[in-house]
Protein backbone atom coordinates (compact mmCIF):
# COMPACT_ATOMS: atom_id res chain seq x y z
CA UNK A 1 0.00 0.00 0.00
CA UNK A 2 1.54 3.43 -0.93
CA UNK A 3 0.66 6.79 1.41
CA UNK A 4 -1.67 7.84 -1.45
CA UNK A 5 -3.87 4.45 -1.01
CA UNK A 6 -3.59 4.43 2.76
CA UNK A 7 -7.07 5.41 4.21
CA UNK A 8 -7.32 8.31 5.72
CA UNK A 9 -7.77 7.16 9.90
CA UNK A 10 -4.23 5.82 9.17
CA UNK A 11 -1.06 7.64 9.97
CA UNK A 12 2.33 7.43 8.52
CA UNK A 13 5.18 8.65 10.22
CA UNK A 14 7.54 9.74 8.12
CA UNK A 15 11.14 12.30 9.20
CA UNK A 16 10.76 15.95 8.98
CA UNK A 17 12.39 18.02 6.90
CA UNK A 18 12.87 21.79 6.70
CA UNK A 19 13.60 24.46 8.92
CA UNK A 20 9.73 24.77 10.71
CA UNK A 21 10.02 24.42 14.45
CA UNK A 22 6.38 23.74 14.73
CA UNK A 23 4.04 20.91 12.68
CA UNK A 24 0.13 23.34 13.02
CA UNK A 25 -0.73 20.51 10.59
CA UNK A 26 -0.12 17.50 13.32
CA UNK A 27 -0.97 19.42 16.26
CA UNK A 28 -4.33 20.25 15.34
CA UNK A 29 -5.12 16.56 13.44
CA UNK A 30 -4.27 15.72 17.26
CA UNK A 31 -6.34 18.77 18.86
CA UNK A 32 -8.93 16.38 20.61
CA UNK A 33 -5.96 14.93 22.36
CA UNK A 34 -4.64 18.27 23.30
CA UNK A 35 -8.22 18.65 24.46
CA UNK A 36 -7.83 15.83 26.83
CA UNK A 37 -3.86 16.68 28.18
CA UNK A 38 -5.80 19.81 29.35
CA UNK A 39 -9.06 18.47 30.90
CA UNK A 40 -6.50 15.76 33.01
CA UNK A 41 -3.99 18.24 33.87
CA UNK A 42 -7.29 20.33 35.27
CA UNK A 43 -8.83 17.56 37.04
CA UNK A 44 -5.82 16.39 39.08
CA UNK A 45 -4.37 19.10 40.14
CA UNK A 46 -6.61 19.74 42.96
CA UNK A 47 -7.68 15.99 42.92
CA UNK A 48 -7.61 14.40 46.73
CA UNK A 49 -7.16 18.18 48.73
CA UNK A 50 -9.01 19.35 51.48
CA UNK A 51 -9.80 22.88 49.89
CA UNK A 52 -9.96 21.94 46.15
CA UNK A 53 -10.17 24.74 43.67
CA UNK A 54 -10.11 27.06 46.20
CA UNK A 55 -6.41 27.09 46.64
CA UNK A 56 -6.74 28.67 43.28
CA UNK A 57 -8.16 31.34 45.03
CA UNK A 58 -5.92 31.03 48.51
CA UNK A 59 -2.37 30.75 46.79
CA UNK A 60 -1.82 34.40 45.02
CA UNK A 61 -3.31 36.02 48.54
CA UNK A 62 -1.17 34.09 50.65
CA UNK A 63 1.82 34.58 48.23
CA UNK A 64 0.76 38.23 48.33
CA UNK A 65 0.57 38.80 52.11
CA UNK A 66 3.54 36.78 52.72
CA UNK A 67 5.16 39.87 50.64
CA UNK A 68 3.53 42.47 51.86
CA UNK A 69 4.68 41.15 55.64
CA UNK A 70 8.39 40.95 54.03
CA UNK A 71 8.58 44.02 51.83
CA UNK A 72 6.32 46.20 53.26
CA UNK A 73 6.28 45.79 57.15
CA UNK A 74 10.06 44.84 57.56
CA UNK A 75 12.18 45.61 54.43
CA UNK A 76 10.01 49.26 54.38
CA UNK A 77 10.04 49.42 50.65
CA UNK A 78 8.12 52.74 49.22
CA UNK A 79 4.33 51.98 48.12
CA UNK A 80 3.76 55.87 47.29
CA UNK A 81 0.52 55.66 49.04
CA UNK A 82 -0.83 52.42 47.51
CA UNK A 83 -1.69 49.79 50.05
CA UNK A 84 1.50 47.37 49.36
CA UNK A 85 -0.77 44.45 49.39
CA UNK A 86 -1.59 45.73 45.90
CA UNK A 87 1.69 46.19 45.22
CA UNK A 88 2.23 42.77 46.25
CA UNK A 89 -0.77 40.90 44.62
CA UNK A 90 -0.24 42.58 40.83
CA UNK A 91 3.18 42.30 40.78
CA UNK A 92 2.45 38.37 41.74
CA UNK A 93 0.16 38.37 38.64
CA UNK A 94 2.41 38.50 36.22
CA UNK A 95 5.28 36.11 37.96
CA UNK A 96 2.37 33.39 38.73
CA UNK A 97 1.45 32.99 35.33
CA UNK A 98 5.41 32.82 33.94
CA UNK A 99 6.49 30.56 37.24
CA UNK A 100 3.08 27.79 36.68
CA UNK A 101 4.29 27.40 32.77
CA UNK A 102 7.90 27.08 33.20
CA UNK A 103 7.96 24.93 36.50
CA UNK A 104 4.95 22.78 34.46
CA UNK A 105 5.97 22.20 31.69
CA UNK A 106 9.86 21.03 32.91
CA UNK A 107 8.75 17.70 33.86
CA UNK A 108 6.18 17.00 31.61
CA UNK A 109 8.01 14.93 29.45
CA UNK A 110 8.88 13.30 32.18
CA UNK A 111 5.38 12.35 34.31
CA UNK A 112 3.97 11.21 30.51
CA UNK A 113 6.97 8.94 30.00
CA UNK A 114 4.72 5.80 29.49
CA UNK A 115 2.44 7.42 27.16
CA UNK A 116 5.66 8.62 25.09
CA UNK A 117 7.49 5.18 24.53
CA UNK A 118 4.12 3.48 23.94
CA UNK A 119 1.98 5.60 21.52
CA UNK A 120 2.48 7.83 18.53
CA UNK A 121 1.03 11.32 18.77
CA UNK A 122 2.78 14.94 18.32
CA UNK A 123 5.13 14.88 21.54
CA UNK A 124 4.24 19.15 21.98
CA UNK A 125 0.58 18.55 22.95
CA UNK A 126 2.33 17.56 26.32
CA UNK A 127 3.79 20.39 26.96
CA UNK A 128 1.11 22.58 25.62
CA UNK A 129 -1.46 20.66 27.48
CA UNK A 130 -0.29 22.54 30.63
CA UNK A 131 -1.11 25.60 29.33
CA UNK A 132 -4.96 25.70 29.73
CA UNK A 133 -4.78 25.06 33.38
CA UNK A 134 -2.45 27.63 33.71
CA UNK A 135 -4.47 30.40 32.15
CA UNK A 136 -7.65 28.87 34.25
CA UNK A 137 -5.65 30.12 37.45
CA UNK A 138 -4.37 33.33 35.83
CA UNK A 139 -7.82 34.44 34.77
CA UNK A 140 -9.13 33.37 38.52
CA UNK A 141 -6.27 35.88 39.85
CA UNK A 142 -7.14 38.66 37.02
CA UNK A 143 -10.08 38.72 38.43
CA UNK A 144 -9.72 39.12 41.69
CA UNK A 145 -7.52 41.85 40.55
CA UNK A 146 -10.10 43.58 38.80
CA UNK A 147 -11.83 43.18 41.72
CA UNK A 148 -9.61 45.03 44.10
CA UNK A 149 -9.18 47.86 41.42
CA UNK A 150 -13.17 48.51 41.63
CA UNK A 151 -12.85 48.12 45.12
CA UNK A 152 -10.12 50.85 45.87
CA UNK A 153 -11.30 52.93 43.23
CA UNK A 154 -8.44 53.17 40.80
CA UNK A 155 -9.82 54.89 37.58
CA UNK A 156 -7.98 52.61 34.90
CA UNK A 157 -5.79 53.99 31.70
CA UNK A 158 -5.08 53.88 28.32
CA UNK A 159 -2.15 51.20 29.57
CA UNK A 160 -4.76 48.69 30.38
CA UNK A 161 -4.30 48.13 26.35
CA UNK A 162 -0.90 46.74 27.68
CA UNK A 163 -2.18 43.95 29.65
CA UNK A 164 -2.13 41.59 26.53
CA UNK A 165 1.08 42.40 25.71
CA UNK A 166 2.41 41.61 28.72
CA UNK A 167 0.50 38.08 28.80
CA UNK A 168 1.95 37.31 25.83
CA UNK A 169 5.60 37.77 26.45
CA UNK A 170 4.91 36.12 29.65
CA UNK A 171 3.66 33.10 28.12
CA UNK A 172 5.95 32.58 25.35
CA UNK A 173 8.99 33.21 27.64
CA UNK A 174 7.79 30.53 29.91
CA UNK A 175 6.84 28.10 27.17
CA UNK A 176 10.25 28.53 25.33
CA UNK A 177 12.33 27.88 28.49
CA UNK A 178 9.53 25.29 29.82
CA UNK A 179 10.37 23.37 26.46
CA UNK A 180 14.01 23.90 26.43
CA UNK A 181 14.33 22.43 29.77
CA UNK A 182 11.68 19.49 29.37
CA UNK A 183 13.53 18.31 26.05
CA UNK A 184 17.31 18.51 28.22
CA UNK A 185 15.61 16.74 31.39
CA UNK A 186 14.42 13.66 29.79
CA UNK A 187 18.45 12.86 28.87
CA UNK A 188 19.80 15.16 31.53
CA UNK A 189 17.58 14.54 35.05
CA UNK A 190 19.73 17.54 36.77
CA UNK A 191 17.28 20.04 34.68
CA UNK A 192 14.72 18.96 37.34
CA UNK A 193 17.06 20.01 40.18
CA UNK A 194 18.18 23.24 38.71
CA UNK A 195 15.00 24.58 37.71
CA UNK A 196 13.27 25.49 40.92
CA UNK A 197 17.01 26.98 41.88
CA UNK A 198 16.71 29.37 38.74
CA UNK A 199 13.39 30.27 39.52
CA UNK A 200 14.08 31.42 42.89
CA UNK A 201 16.88 33.78 41.32
CA UNK A 202 14.59 34.83 38.80
CA UNK A 203 11.87 36.01 41.54
CA UNK A 204 13.72 37.87 44.03
CA UNK A 205 15.75 39.30 40.88
CA UNK A 206 12.32 40.39 39.39
CA UNK A 207 9.60 43.21 40.09
CA UNK A 208 7.56 40.91 42.15
CA UNK A 209 7.42 42.09 45.66
CA UNK A 210 8.64 45.32 45.13
CA UNK A 211 8.31 47.99 42.16
CA UNK A 212 10.89 48.55 39.40
CA UNK A 213 11.16 51.93 40.55
CA UNK A 214 12.72 50.71 43.95
CA UNK A 215 16.01 49.56 41.80
CA UNK A 216 19.06 52.22 42.05
CA UNK A 217 18.50 54.68 38.60
CA UNK A 218 22.00 53.84 37.67
CA UNK A 219 21.55 49.90 37.70
CA UNK A 220 18.04 50.52 36.11
CA UNK A 221 18.90 49.57 32.71
CA UNK A 222 21.38 46.38 33.39
CA UNK A 223 17.89 45.53 35.57
CA UNK A 224 15.33 45.32 32.44
CA UNK A 225 18.32 43.88 30.27
CA UNK A 226 19.18 41.25 31.87
CA UNK A 227 16.04 40.19 32.96
CA UNK A 228 13.48 40.28 30.42
CA UNK A 229 10.46 39.31 32.79
CA UNK A 230 10.70 43.01 34.58
CA UNK A 231 9.05 44.71 32.17
CA UNK A 232 5.90 42.77 31.70
CA UNK A 233 5.76 42.07 35.35
CA UNK A 234 6.11 45.80 36.13
CA UNK A 235 3.67 47.30 33.22
CA UNK A 236 1.09 44.71 34.77
CA UNK A 237 1.30 46.63 38.01
CA UNK A 238 1.35 49.90 36.16
CA UNK A 239 -1.70 48.85 34.11
CA UNK A 240 -3.67 48.09 37.39
CA UNK A 241 -2.54 50.30 40.05
CA UNK A 242 -0.85 52.71 38.60
CA UNK A 243 2.21 52.94 40.25
CA UNK A 244 5.47 52.96 38.90
CA UNK A 245 7.53 54.21 36.23
CA UNK A 246 6.49 52.91 32.19
CA UNK A 247 9.49 51.87 30.31
CA UNK A 248 8.01 51.04 26.85
CA UNK A 249 11.39 50.21 25.47
CA UNK A 250 12.36 48.00 27.76
CA UNK A 251 8.57 45.98 27.08
CA UNK A 252 9.45 45.95 23.69
CA UNK A 253 12.74 44.57 24.42
CA UNK A 254 10.75 41.87 26.42
CA UNK A 255 8.64 40.72 23.65
CA UNK A 256 11.43 40.45 21.35
CA UNK A 257 13.20 38.54 23.62
CA UNK A 258 10.09 36.44 24.66
CA UNK A 259 9.85 35.95 20.80
CA UNK A 260 13.16 34.52 20.19
CA UNK A 261 12.85 31.91 23.53
CA UNK A 262 10.04 30.25 22.18
CA UNK A 263 11.40 29.81 18.80
CA UNK A 264 14.63 28.29 20.35
CA UNK A 265 12.29 26.23 22.13
CA UNK A 266 10.54 24.72 19.69
CA UNK A 267 13.71 24.16 17.63
CA UNK A 268 15.24 22.25 20.42
CA UNK A 269 12.23 20.42 20.60
CA UNK A 270 11.86 19.42 17.10
CA UNK A 271 15.58 18.35 17.56
CA UNK A 272 15.61 16.36 20.72
CA UNK A 273 11.71 15.11 20.17
CA UNK A 274 12.60 11.59 17.67
CA UNK A 275 15.16 10.78 20.89
CA UNK A 276 12.74 10.95 23.64
CA UNK A 277 11.04 7.18 23.05
CA UNK A 278 14.25 5.96 23.12
CA UNK A 279 15.83 7.91 26.47
CA UNK A 280 12.91 8.35 28.67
Amino acid sequence: MTATDAPSDLVIIKPRHGLSPLDIKSVWRFRDLLLAFADRDIRLRYRQTFLGAAWVILQPIMGASVFSIVFGLIAKMPSHGVPYFLISYSGLLGWTLFFGTFTRISPSLIANSTLIRKIFFPRLLIPLGVIPSVLLDFVVSLLIMLAMVVAYRITPNWTMLLVPVCIFTLLAMSLGAGLIAASLAVKYRDILHLVPFLVQLLMYGSPVGYSADAVPHRLIQYYFLLNPLSAPIDTLRIAFIKTGTLHLGYLAYSLAVSILVLFIGLVVFRRFEREFADVI
